[in-house]
Order: C-alpha cells, then sequence, then structure tokens
C-alpha cells in the first residue's frame, strides 16, 4: 500500500501525461517516455512511474505494448490546450516552457537560455531615427490597414537581397507576415491537414513543434549531424511516412549552430523532389553568417522551397515582422489567409521603420559589430562553461547558440529546474527534441551569459 507521500507523486506523473495529450505535446500513438527515463526526468522512483502508467492504461488514455512500452490511445481526446494551468514553475518542461519562462521573467531573471540578443546590442539608435522619421509620415501610414502583401518598400529590398544571393525572384513572390512565427503558421494552414505527417530535425527549434503540435499533425524527427539533417534517415522517412512538409534552418541552426553542407543539400533537395515534398526553410540567421553557406532555396529557385524569415533577431522583436518567398500562386493563397487571419499585412509602420533601416549604411555596420562581438562571446562562453563539464557539440561558424553536452549521467531538464529556483532560465535539450533523446543538452545564449551567477547557479545545479 502506498503512502500518502507516494500516491501524491503519482497523481503529480499522471496529471503531467495527461497535460501533455490535452497540449498535443503527445498525440494519439505516440509512445511515452521509458519508465526509467520518466523517472530521471520528473526525479521519483521507476516505481511510481510504472504505478502512474498502469492508472493511466486503466483509465484508457494510454496502452502498454508488450516489449515495447506504452503508447497514448486517443480514447476521449480533451480539447486542445496549448498551454498547462497552473504556477508556470510546476508545469511539464515541454516546447512551451523555455518561451514562457523567458517571455514572462522579471527583469532581474538571467535569460542564458532564452532565443534573443539583450536590447542593448541592438541598433537602437537608427531605430530612434526611424521613429522621428515616421511621425513626420503621411497619416495613411499611421491610421490605415497594411496591404494583403505589405509594404512594396520592404519587399522591393528583399528581392535586392535574394538577387544578390543568386534568386531571381519578382514581386508577386514575396509577401510580408505578422512575423516569423506568423509565416509558417500561413503555411500550415495552405498546405497541411489534420494529420498530415511533416519532417523536422531533431533536435529542431522549439516552436516548430508546439506550432505542428496545434495543426494537429504528425511530427516526425529527422537526426541532426554537423552538415545537415541525416540524409539516410531522411530518405526513409520520405518512403516510410509519406510527410508533406520539412521544415529547417539551413544555416546557423537552431539550436545546434551548424549550416548545411553542399553535399548534403544536393542529396536533400534530390531526395526532396522525388518525393514531391515541399521544404520550408528558416533563414532567420542569416545575417548572421561571415560568408553566405549553401541554401536550398537558392539551389533550388523558389520552386518547391520556400524561405521565410524575420527581423526580430538583428533589429528588433518589438518590431514584428517577417516574409514568405515563394511561387507566385502559392503566395496568391497565403496572402487570402492573412486576409482572412490578420485582415491585411504586419503592420505599415513597423514594416516602414524596417525598411528605412535596413537600406541605410547603419545596418551593415551594425551588423558587421555584432558578428565581431558573438566570435568574442562564443570564445569566452566555451572557456566559461568547459570547466564545468560543458562541451560544445560544434563550434559554429556565427550566431549566437552554443548546444553543450553536459558531463555523463547528468539530465539537462533536472539542472533547468534547480537553475529557475536561482531566477536562472535555461533551454534543456529534450524540449528541442521529438524524440527526447537530447536530454544529455543544453543550448546556451553566449550574449546572454554575461552574468557570473550564472555559472555558479550551473555549478550548484550539476552537484545536486
Amino acid at each position: 500500500m502506498m503512502d500518502s507521500q507516494e500516491t501524491t507523486r503519482t497523481q503529480a506523473l499522471m496529471n503531467a501525461v495527461r497535460a501533455k495529450i490535452a497540449n498535443r505535446a503527445l498525440s494519439p500513438g505516440d509512445r511515452l517516455p521509458s519508465v526509467r527515463g520518466f523517472a530521471r526526468t520528473m526525479g521519483v522512483s521507476p516505481s511510481t512511474v510504472v504505478e502512474a502508467y498502469d492508472r493511466l492504461a486503466a483509465e484508457g488514455i494510454i496502452r502498454a505494448r508488450r516489449g515495447s512500452g506504452f503508447y497514448v490511445t486517443g480514447a476521449d481526446l480533451p480539447p486542445m490546450a496549448l498551454a498547462e494551468m497552473g504556477p508556470p514553475r510546476d508545469r511539464a518542461i515541454d516546447p512551451f516552457w523555455v518561451s514562457r519562462q523567458s517571455l514572462d521573467a522579471d527583469p532581474a531573471v538571467l535569460k542564458p537560455g532564452c532565443g534573443w540578443l539583450p536590447a542593448g546590442w541592438m541598433p537602437n539608435a537608427a531605430l530612434r531615427k526611424g521613429l522621428r522619421a515616421l511621425a513626420r509620415a503621411e497619416d495613411a501610414l499611421l491610421s490605415d490597414y497594411g496591404s494583403t502583401r505589405g509594404a512594396p518598400a520592404l519587399r522591393r529590398l528583399l528581392l535586392g537581397r535574394f538577387a544578390d544571393e543568386g534568386i531571381l525572384a519578382t514581386m508577386d513572390q514575396v509577401m510580408l507576415t505578422g512575423s516569423g512565427t506568423q509565416a509558417i503558421d500561413l503555411i500550415c494552414r495552405l498546405l497541411l491537414r489534420p494529420e498530415d505527417t511533416v519532417l523536422v530535425d531533431d533536435p529542431c527549434y522549439f516552436n516548430f513543434q508546439a506550432l505542428l503540435r496545434a495543426h494537429q499533425v504528425r511530427v516526425v524527427g529527422i537526426p541532426f549531424t554537423p552538415t545537415g539533417p541525416d540524409i539516410a534517415a531522411f530518405e526513409r522517412a520520405l518512403a516510410e511516412e509519406n510527410p508533406r512538409l520539412y521544415i529547417t534552418n539551413s544555416a546557423l541552426h537552431n539550436p545546434t549552430g551548424a549550416s548545411l553542407s553542399p553535399q548534403t543539400a544536393h542529396r536533400l533537395l534530390s531526395a526532396a523532389a522525388a518525393h514531391g515534398l515541399t521544404i520550408v526553410e528558416d533563414d532567420i540567421f542569416a545575417d548572421f553568417e561571415p560568408a553566405l553557406s549553401p541554401r536550398l532555396a537558392i539551389l533550388d529557385g523558389l520552386n518547391r522551397v520556400i524561405r521565410i524569415g524575420s527581423f526580430s533577431k538583428t533589429l528588433s522583436a518589438s518590431l514584428r515582422c517577417g516574409y514568405i518567398a515563394a511561387r507566385p500562386d502559392w503566395i496568391e493563397g497565403l496572402a487570402d489567409l492573412q486576409v482572412a487571419t490578420s485582415f491585411g499585412g504586419p503592420s505599415p509602420v513597423a514594416a516602414e521603420l524596417i525598411a528605412g533601416v535596413l537600406a541605410g549604411g547603419s545596418y551593415r555596420k551594425h551588423m558587421d559589430e555584432l558578428r565581431q562581438r558573438l566570435a568574442r562571446a562564443r570564445k569566452e562562453a566555451e572557456d566559461r562553461l568547459r570547466p564545468l563539464g560543458l562541451v560544445p557539440w560544434i563550434m559554429p561558424r556565427g550566431g549566437f547558440y552554443l548546444w553543450c553536452r553536459l558531463p555523463e549521467g547528468r539530465d539537462s531538464t533536472a539542472i533547468a529546474r534547480r537553475c529557475l529556483e536561482e531566477n536562472v532560465v535555461l533551454a534543456p535539450g529534450n524540449v528541442f527534441s521529438v524524440s527526447q533523446s537530447a536530454s544529455a543538452f543544453l543550448r546556451f545564449n553566449v550574449a546572454q551569459l554575461g552574468d557570473a551567477r550564472i555559472f555558479a547557479a550551473l555549478e550548484r545545479a550539476m552537484e545536486g
């Protein structure tokens, strides 16, 4: 007979599984974490996990498969609940966890796990100058809705940048969106239906997973290597899963910092073409590269590859504006969807402000300085993390992420929970992993590692 404390732990585990099913972090047919793996993550005994799983199986929520583990049944699937209710620090560590901890944090909280640069690193002087100029703009710019495809001035600038890379596109092949995330959302609305299969990298940007769960599609992870996705695994998935989309970062991949090799890019496109697969290439980190690496959109010419991006990492996360570059027929359908969901394109004020900064000479200087500053920050971060046993998976050629392996036997989820108690928000590996195979990794933002208290909290958490 279990004591009251054991019963409480069992109930907490059951609630955590129910919450993952409700927010679609676990979908019908998905395998639950192994008993031992879940026990390590949650800090309980394997027998407590077995009891929780057995009770959930008795309720018909999950079922056991002999020799294989436990799987979600889909019976009485609750209404979509993307975020768990309850205190934010007690919620399951899922693809929403890092975002909510970082976005809602008190200014005093340290955020080495967040996905943006410190405010002081951004081109604020240029933004203020642009805002002053916009204050003298015509009334329509300050008052009217945005056009369906977004401000022509910014779209023309984007076309010029594409041409410099070798993509000869036209105005009917590019549209502006409310953000990079909205760009992916619109593409999913256009091309996907519930129960379709989508390929992502494993690991990948955690919000790809969160957004795809909201669209009720099946997500399949492809192991990621230092030169891009594992091509053999990618080709197997194409043959066995019949996916509709593949979403990736080709350059300065989030979270690993890797960039696609020419050989991988060509094999990837050949395999995708043979199976009629559409690829969404998120190029949000393009301007952080010291020199252009292979791009699927360039090699494909915007035929079956859709390029998306935004300006949140280089200019301002407060100015919500992204873009989509694709075939004209897809842009036509996406523009209609943007009208249906947002009644027009992004804020004309935001689009004109971004266009003004990009067109000025200050932006190039800002990015040159930023790349140099980040190169120093990456080296300093490596020098401070290695003595703690945290080793970079690779040293990226640009950007601000370091994907670090923990010492043997350490679990990043447990370490993230302990650090949060000291007001330090980390990004544990499994929030990025579809297969939940990255518990030995943490993603660090080197631009947010300037405070010595982070390393002290990390050291204590790893000893706990």
